[in-house]
């Protein structure tokens, strides 16, 4: 495995996360009431044995740059690294990445550097846990110059994904990027005898997506991202024109994946991690999710209703309140008698003391971060935010997009999205 130099790309604006991503990259977006989504491939790796470990960013970086060197620190026997390459000006490019190929390209000096075997490229703001040594294995097993990961989809899902055709012997035959007709999707379905005989139930799904995530001969990613015309992307570019000569070949994986690049997914997919048999379960004691330690104390509940929700650590609920399928991050403040349903709350970066509540109030000023008496429904609360007391986030108008005054809210999916510090006044309703 030290062989293999993981490269995780942090993506573009983020723009389908807004407002999420208005202070920070999409990697730093907080998860699950105390990690980030970085935590997930970085964790991937850890739990796979590659410690060589490169993140690919070029917007908001500063608190993504804070987490990791706050996190991920090997010994100094190990010679393991976790270090983030942020997008800069070179003698070779003065451009911001154009593409995930271009990304890689901007950052050939620090491969060469390395002079790793091979390249394991990784996305930054999926949901997953993959043991990355099974890929490697297919990889080498089939002596593929690439290899690609590819998951079973049903047909309603495919128009947000690569899809890709694979023959007998799991070499891929063809590629197409999001299909939107049925014409463009035909070529790809795949037999429900072809996907069980590699051990995988179909239940309905024919058609294999692109995951996002590849390994690469290093000598071919070098050739592949130099050759002319230059390619900015693998999916659209990199791919369909070289697998007829490129040994491509795909490894099928059949566990949980979701890719959290819009609200609704994030939304979605945290309040899924509440229930009470989440898809992915941070609890399992293989493939263990690491994060920043933050010696919170443990969390306190007084008199409140909780129904299939998580609370992460250093919280406060108050008396008869109740919290009804959500999703509660790290040193949360809930009043009295408060109602909290489908909500991502993700927390505060620091805990008010009562001399700076005693002021909030001289100011006319919300606590962080739930009055009492608020009622807060189908929402995501971004950090330090304030909801004062009686304020009523429902969306009584049933709206599917719209921006709140001032930046104070915005409604994205129908999901009400408090962006970070912002202030919701008392008895205000949305």
């Amino acid at each position: 495995m030290r062989s293999v130099l993981a490269l995780i790309l942090g993506g573009g604006r983020g723009t389908r996360l807004f407002p999420l991503t208005r202070a920070r990259s999409k990697p730093a977006v907080p998860v699950a009431g105390k990690y980030r989504l970085i935590d997930i491939p970085i964790s991937n790796c850890i739990n796979s044995e590659l410690h060589n470990i490169y993140v690919l960013t070029q917007f908001l970086s500063v608190s993504l740059h804070r987490h990791i060197s706050n996190t991920y620190k090997f010994d100094m026997f190990s010679k393991g690294f976790v270090e983030v390459l942020a997008a800069q000006q070179t003698n070779e490019s003065a451009d911001w990445y154009q593409g995930t190929a271009d990304a890689v390209r901007q950052n050939i000096s620090y491969i060469e550097r390395e002079s790793p075997d091979e390249v394991l490229i990784l996305s930054g703001d999926q949901l997953y846990r993959m043991d990355y040594r099974q890929l490697i294995e297919t990889h080498r097993g089939h002596k593929a110059d690439v290899t690609i990961a590819a998951i079973p989809v049903e047909e309603k899902d495919t128009a947000g994904f690569g899809l890709l055709s694979m023959d007998a012997h799991s070499r891929v035959t063809g590629f197409v990027e999001k299909p939107k007709t049925a014409e463009e999707r035909a070529p790809y379905f795949t037999s429900t005898e072809w996907i069980e005989r590699r051990g995988i139930p179909a239940r309905g799904r024919h058609y294999l997506a692109n995951m996002g995530i590849y390994l690469f001969k290093t000598d071919v990613l070098l050739e592949l991202l130099t050759a002319k015309p230059l390619a900015t992307d693998f999916g659209k570019e990199v791919f369909p024109r070289n697998y007829k000569t490129k040994q491509v070949c795909a490894h099928l994986f059949d566990g949980y994946w979701e890719d959290l690049g819009t609200i609704r997914s994030y939304h979605e997919a945290s309040l899924a991690l509440a229930g009470p048999n989440p898809p992915f379960d941070f609890f399992a004691p293989d493939g263990v999710i690491f994060t920043r330690m933050r010696n919170l104390p443990a969390s306190r509940i007084n008199g409140a209703t909780l129904e299939k929700s998580l609370v992460a650590d250093g919280c406060v609920i108050g008396t008869d309140s109740r919290v009804d399928h959500s999703l509660i991050g790290v040193r949360s403040r809930i009043g009295v008698g408060c109602t909290i349903r489908d909500t991502v709350i993700i927390g505060s970066d620091k805990f008010e003391t009562d001399a700076q509540r005693a002021e909030n109030r001289k100011r006319n000023r919300p606590d962080l971060n739930i009055g009492d008496g608020a009622v807060v429904e189908r929402a995501i609360l971004d950090k330090d935010c304030r909801v004062g007391r009686g304020a009523r986030l429902v969306n009584r108008d049933n709206l599917t997009d719209f921006d709140g005054p001032n930046g104070s809210y915005y409604i994205r999916d129908g999901i009400i999205c408090v962006p970070r510090g912002a202030v919701i006044a008392d008895g205000t309703v949305v």
